[in-house]
Order: structure tokens, then C-alpha cells, then sequence
């Protein structure tokens, strides 16, 4: 009562306070930022992030490679070869590239007899004469340089690429965007007009840039349509402008709140936080429909505006701050996880609903304040024929056919754990990529030709200074490389062994047949040749570490999810337990791949917890509530069943859990909670009304929010359902996953919970063992009320 009154008679005051909140949050947008590198699911602290950061530390970022790959056919005469060298010089004058790896730069490694030293020089000289020169050079690489397969060319031969090494201090950040944006894609562009054949362009980088980009289109897309969605099924409901108008005002003003706390903190837009302005909307449209709709609903009855504001404000108010506490209940509990870019969208997530709560509930009524009363044309929509036939359909199932709703809830439950164990747990990088756009085209590409474009690091600790270069460790390396090439789902491996083997290859004049480690007597003379060169190479600076002590093998993965992931980390595990005896090595397995696994399996397992945590937060809520033990089981019973049918559904049609899907549940409960408390506060009050009368209370409960609660799942189902149109996998598999959860979860409330709380009328009806309610969180019983009426006109 006293939150109405201020609220109305301070207008002027409470719309100037939201003007400028408003215009403070708006002034904060200029501080939002879209995200230039991968979120690192994993806490900071987790030993494994810790590994990862010394990684770096030591051989620097690792995604900093775009490739570029070409139909080796495609450049066989001299003109297309000179034009793909072209490409590659081009490259090289842009100052945010660190060097270029190709035709016209490779090196061929040559014994020199008189210094009695290793030489390099170009492999391809820079002018070609004729067509025969250049075949004979063409053939001498594919055939005589088994040290460029898989780095220039794959094994059989038939694809060429180009690896350009952006500079390491530039990867996370926009300047990588604008050189890939553009410099980069008009160049491919250009000498892809010029070569007449396709250029597949791909490297974390690239892929991280144009993700970033369909992110920032969707954002427009999803504002857009859910905003359109929501308009027109207010539209077709209230058949009422008017109304329609009112929800749109509010949850803009919620939209812009939301973008302007993201600025505020300082955050980044990520595949999740681009979600929430939309979430925003079709969290904050049910709002303005049980307002809107209970506003209407008191006109009908007695005609008074100031006394219908007052009791929207009263009534609706209290209950609709437990369905926004669940809603946010069910976001915040992402806080818990410790992972980043989960944290911030819990908090922002969170904070928007409850002040789209406060907006919708001061503005609403403010803005009907300064108009009219609804007429009789605005109020149809409360008797629609359809409606009330739904209603008593639905009141005649509860009423004749108990049993057959139980039976049938039994059956779904049954059917829905048999899928559950059918659930397997996946995730990647690659997975949820829009597979719509070339991008995603031109990574499977170099799948095929080179077996993945994700980085899996091996670091071997030698624990002494040049133990890198010790015969054993080197024999043990190439072992474990020659494990690694067996595995169809990872690449050829770059490492010391490599270059070791090519120098033999190069002391024996470059036959091919010499490509191997040194044995005990060629270890002699390689080594005074290795000596007398001098210094050491770029790439060796790549895969050792300063001192010698530390190595890494690199490997490229193909799109294989972590339960391969798994299987494929245990084989190499035991492979290195054989190779490496642990008093002498550290071996440790990190890259992008792997820290996306560990990172998969953290979070499954935390959101798991926060699932929990958000229904036993919301049980402690209904607790507080009801006061009633058997309350909050029956009110639990109607939200869990739908989260374990779409369980059982993801089971049956083979979606994987992975954290864009198990984000579903807590946020398809905290919603769908919302209309249980609706339901049970206006049981609660009828049964105070009826003295204690449990069917008469169900029905009539079930008849004055069963419209609201039709409407508002309608809303929520559109709503979003819009996020189905993305490009990304993660966001359509949440958007039609909680769609179909709120569907079933609005049958299960106007179907299962009415026929629970009449199965059970006996012990609950009874007034000696019955706690009371907590009347201050429910609204004011319809008597009491009716004797303020006429102070509620004055107001």
C-alpha cells in the first residue's frame, strides 16, 4: 500500500529519477567492447589455466598463424605461381604481420664442406625463367623436402597453404580485427579474382574475427525480433495498441539499462552477453502482461482507475518481485562457476531483470495513470470465447481426469530418464561455429588436407639446461611423434625432431632417403656442422625454449569433441609414461584444444551445481512463501518434470550437454517458476476467500491467472524462439531448448499443479495443521481490501 501510493503520487518525481538513470546508463555505452580472443573457461587459479600462462610465457601465443591454402594444381604455370608468391610478399609489407611462411620464403638447408658448416638460401630463386624450371623445383619440393610436409604441403600433395604469423602483441586486440577485416580478406579477394581458382582462408585468428562479427549482427537481429515477436502476440492478445506500446516502452528502457550496464562494468560482448538485451525483453514482456492484464481485469470489476493502479501495484507487485527473484535466482547462480565470461553474464543478467522489475512496475502504472480508462473494445480480450473454452477444458481435465494426467506425467518421466542416459557430453571450438558462412567451409577444408586447425601442445621438461638435444630425449620425441601420426584426427607434428632430421638429410646433399635422426657416429660431424653455423634459426627460437631445457610438439586437431578429446589425452598419457620416465621429464599436454575440454568438463560440472543451488534457492523462496513443506514439493514437481523431458528429448535427438546447453535448465526453471507462484498466491488467497474449500479455490485461482499464465508462456515460447535464428549452434540450441521447456512447463502448471493440490486437499486443507501464508508477500485478501475502497478512489 504504501509503495502504491508513493509511487502514484510522486509521478513526476519517480519519471525524472528513470529519465536519468537512464541517460546515465546510455552515457556508459561508450565503454562496451566486443571480445577479440577466446574466453578461457577455466578459472584463473585452475593449475591447468596456470600451465597454459606459462606456455606462453615461454613460446608466446600459440593462435597467431592465419593459413591460406590453395589447389597446388591451381598454380603449376609460371604466371599463377608468380601471382600466389605476389600474395605472399603482399602479406609481408603489413606491419601487423610477423613473417610469412611460403613458396618464395622457405629455406633448403645445405652442407657447406669447406667451412664445414650448414648454409640456407632460397629454395625457389627469385626469378624463374621458364615452365621447366619451375616444374623441376616443384617436383624437387614435393618429393626431396619431406621437412615442409604438413607446414607447406600435405601428404598427398595436392593442396599448398601459406602460414602468415601475425605479431604475437596484437592477437587480442582490434587491431588484429581491422587488418583481417581490411587488409586481409580484399587482398584474398583480389587474388582470388586473379588466380581464378578459390583461396580457403582459415587460423584462430581469422575465425575468431568474423565469429565476432555475425556476434555483433545477431545482436541487432535478436533486439529486432524479439521485440517483433512480443509485439505481436501482445497485439493479438490485448488487441490493443495501447497496451502493446506501454510493454514496448518499458522493456527498451530495460534494454538500454542492460547495454549500459555491461559499459558500466567495464565488460566485453560475448557470445552469451550479446543475449542478454533480448533476454531482457522476453523476461520483461510477462511482466507487463500479469500488470497490464490484472489492471484490466479490476476495471472490469469496478471501473475505478486510481483503486485498479493501486491494486496492480499492491497485489501484482508482491508477487511478480518472487517470480523476478526466481528469474534472477536462476541467472546469478552462474556467478558460482568462477568462470569469467559466465560470471558477467550471471551478474548483468541478473541486476537487468530485477530492475526491469522496478521499471515495469513503477512506469505501468504511472503511464495509465495519465490515461483513460481502458474502454469496453480494450477489455474484450478478457472474455474471448477461445479463451474461457481453454480454461474449462482444462478445468474439466482436472476435475474427470486425475488419474490419466498422473499416469501420463509417470509415462513422460519414465520415457525422459531412458533418454537421459542417453546424454553424452561434447564440445569444441569448431562445433557451434555458424555453419552458414564460408568461414566454417574453409575449416573443414584444412580438416581434410592438413587434419585440423586446433593447436593441442606437448611441452617436454627435460629438467636440464640443452637436455632438449640429449639422443634420448630426441629418440623418445620422435617415438611419441610417430604415436601421434597415427591417430587420424591430428595433424603431422612440428618439433625440434624435425629440424634435427632435416639436417642430417642436409649433410647427406638433400637425399630424401636421409630424413631421419642422426645414429651415434653421424651425431659427430652433425655436430661440429651444427656449431659452425652459428646461432640459432627463428622456428628453433618456436619449439625450444632460451636455455634448451624445454620443447614443445605441435599438433593441429580436427573438430572432435571432448569425448574423443578424452580418449585421445589417455593414449598420449600413456605413451609418455612409456617414453619419458618421470625422474627425468615433465611432460604436459596444453593448446587452445585442450584447455577448451578441460574447460567443457568444468563447466558441465559447475552448472550442474548451480542447477541445484538455483532450485534449492528457489525452494527456500517458496518455503518462505507458502510456509508449507508440501507447498514448495508440489510446486517443484510441475517446474522439474519439464527440465527432464527436454533432458530426455536432447537424449533421443542426440544434442550433446555442453555449456550452451546446460545453461538451459537454470534458466528454463527460473522462469518457469514465475507462473507456479502466480498460481499458488492466488490459490492461497481463494482459499482464505472460500474458508478453505481446496477445489473451489483451484477453479477459481485457475480461471483469473489462467489467462495471464496462457499469455505469458505464449510470450516466453516466441520470444524465444527467436534465438533459433542464429548462426551459432549454442545459441539455437538454447533458444529452442527453452522454448520447448517452457511449453511443456506451462501444461504441466495449468494441468499437473491444479490436480496435485486437489489430490492432496485433505492435508493440506487442514486448518489445524496449515501454517498461515505470509500475507505480506501474497497481496491483501479480496475482503480486506474491498473495505478501502473508498479510500482507494481518493488516491
Amino acid at each position: 500500500m504504501f509503495v502504491a501510493r508513493l509511487v502514484l503520487r510522486n509521478r513526476y518525481v519517480f519519471l525524472a529519477f528513470f529519465a536519468g538513470i537512464t541517460i546515465f546508463l546510455a552515457l556508459q555505452w561508450k565503454n562496451i567492447r566486443m571480445t577479440y580472443s577466446e574466453a578461457n573457461m577455466l578459472p584463473e587459479d585452475n593449475p591447468i589455466s596456470k600451465e597454459y600462462e606459462q606456455f606462453l610465457k615461454i613460446f608466446g601465443e600459440e593462435g597467431n598463424l592465419v593459413v591460406i591454402g590453395v589447389d597446388s594444381k591451381a598454380i603449376e604455370t609460371l604466371e599463377k605461381f608468380n601471382k600466389w608468391n605476389a600474395l605472399a610478399s603482399d602479406l609481408q609489407k603489413y606491419p601487423q604481420v610477423e613473417g610469412v611462411l611460403s613458396l618464395n620464403t622457405i629455406k633448403e638447408l645445405v652442407k657447406d664442406t669447406v667451412k664445414e658448416a650448414f648454409v640456407t638460401h632460397d629454395f625457389f630463386p627469385k626469378q624463374i625463367n621458364n615452365q621447366k624450371e619451375l616444374d623441376t623445383l616443384t617436383h624437387k619440393l614435393l618429393t626431396q623436402t619431406p621437412v615442409y610436409e604438413g607446414l607447406l604441403f600435405n601428404q598427398k600433395r595436392t593442396t599448398l597453404r601459406m602460414a602468415v604469423s601475425l605479431r604475437k602483441d596484437i592477437v587480442n586486440t582490434a587491431i588484429r580485427k581491422d587488418f583481417i577485416l581490411k587488409d586481409l580478406r580484399p587482398l584474398i579477394e583480389k587474388y582470388q579474382t586473379e588466380l581464378q581458382t578459390p583461396l580457403y582462408v582459415s587460423g584462430m585468428p581469422y575465425i575468431r574475427t568474423l565469429s565476432t562479427e555475425v556476434i555483433t549482427g545477431e545482436i541487432g537481429l535478436f533486439i529486432g525480433g524479439a521485440l517483433l515477436a512480443t509485439c505481436l502476440v501482445l497485439l493479438f492478445f490485448f488487441r490493443s495498441f495501447r497496451a502493446m506500446f506501454i510493454s514496448l516502452c518499458c522493456v527498451l528502457v530495460g534494454v538500454m539499462w542492460a547495454f549500459g550496464f555491461l559499459g558500466l562494468f567495464h565488460y566485453e560482448i560475448t557470445i552469451l552477453t550479446a543475449v542478454i538485451p533480448p533476454l531482457v525483453i522476453v523476461i520483461g514482456v510477462p511482466n507487463c502482461v500479469f500488470l497490464i492484464n490484472r489492471y484490466q481485469q479490476e476495471i472490469q470489476k469496478h471501473g475505478y482507475k486510481a483503486m485498479a493502479l493501486q491494486r496492480v501495484i499492491t497485489k501484482v507487485g508482491n508477487v511478480t518481485l518472487l517470480t523476478n527473484l526466481t528469474t534472477a535466482a536462476g541467472f546469478a547462480t552462474f556467478i558460482i562457476t568462477e568462470s569469467k565470461i559466465l560470471k558477467e553474464f550471471g551478474i548483468v543478467s541478473s541486476i537487468s531483470i530485477m530492475c526491469l522489475y522496478v521499471i515495469s512496475l513503477c512506469l505501468i502504472p504511472i503511464i495509465y495513470s495519465f490515461m483513460p480508462i481502458p474502454k469496453e473494445r480494450h477489455l474484450k480480450h478478457l472474455s474471448k470465447q477461445w479463451i474461457g473454452g481453454l480454461l474449462q477444458t482444462i478445468e474439466q481435465i482436472v476435475k474427470k481426469h486425475r488419474f490419466a494426467t498422473f499416469s501420463v506425467a509417470v509415462a513422460l518421466l519414465v520415457v525422459s530418464i531412458i533418454g537421459i542416459y542417453r546424454i553424452h557430453i561434447s564440445g569444441s571450438i569448431i562445433e557451434d561455429m555458424p555453419k552458414s558462412e564460408t568461414f566454417y567451409d574453409d575449416i573443414l577444408f584444412f580438416e581434410k588436407q592438413f587434419g585440423g586447425i586446433m593447436p593441442l601442445e606437448i611441452t617436454v621438461d627435460t629438467g636440464r639446461k640443452n637436455g632438449v638435444m640429449r639422443p634420448n630425449t630426441l629418440q623418445s620425441m620422435a617415438k611419441l611423434e610417430e604415436f601421434l601420426e597415427d591417430i587420424p584426427e591430428i595433424s603431422q607434428p612440428i618439433s625440434v625432431v624435425r629440424l634435427v632430421k632435416y639436417a642430417r638429410q642436409a649433410f647427406y646433399n638433400g637425399k630424401a632417403s636421409y630424413f631421419d635422426l642422426p645414429t651415434a657416429q653421424e651425431r659427430t660431424f652433425l655436430l661440429s656442422y651444427i656449431k659452425n653455423s652459428g646461432g640459432k634459426s627463428d622456428m628453433l627460437h618456436s619449439i625450444v625454449d632460451s636455455t634448451g631445457q624445454i620443447a614443445r610438439i605441435t599438433v593441429f586437431m580436427k573438430d572432435i569433441g571432448t569425448e574423443k578429446m578424452h580418449h585421445i589425452e589417455e593414449a598420449i598419457a600413456k605413451q609418455t609414461d612409456k617414453l619419458f620416465p618421470k625422474d627425468q621429464y615433465t611432460i604436459r599436454l596444453t593448446g587452445k584444444a585442450y584447455m577448451f575440454t578441460k574447460g567443457t568438463d568444468y563447466l558441465v560440472g559447475n552448472l550442474i551445481q548451480s542447477l541445484l543451488l538455483t532450485i534449492g534457492i528457489i525452494a527456500l523462496m517458496m518455503g518462505y512463501m507458502f510456509r508449507s513443506f508440501k507447498m514448495v514439493i508440489i510446486s517443484l514437481i510441475p517446474n522439474l518434470l519439464p527440465l527432464l523431458i527436454t533432458a530426455g528429448v536432447m537424449g533421443y535427438a542426440g544434442i550433446p550437454l555442453k555449456p550452451s546447453t546446460i545453461l538451459v535448465f537454470g534458466i528454463a526453471f527460473g522462469i518457469s517458476i514465475d507462473d507456479t507462484i502466480h498460481f499458488l498466491a492466488k490459490y492461497r488467497q481463494e482459499l482464505i476467500y472460500h474458508n478453505w474449500k481446496v477445489k473451489r479455490s483451484v477453479y477459481a485461482a485457475l480461471q483469473e491467472t489462467g489467462i495471464s499464465m496462457f499469455y505469458t508462456s505464449i510470450v516466453l515460447f516466441f520470444g524465444f524462439s527467436i534465438f533459433t535464428l542464429s548462426s551459432f549452434g549454442g545459441t539455437k540450441a538454447l533458444g529452442g531448448l527453452i522454448s520447448t521447456t517452457l511449453l511443456f512447463a506451462m501444461a504441466s502448471n495449468l494441468i499437473l499443479l491444479p490436480s496435485l493440490l486437489i489430490a492432496l486437499e485433505k492435508s493440506i486443507a487442514n486448518k489445524q495443521t496449515l501454517k498461515e501464508p505470509n500475507i505480506d508477500v501474497l497481496g491483501e485478501d479480496e475482503d480486506e481490501e474491498s473495505t478501502n475502497t473508498e479510500k482507494d478512489k481518493r488516491i
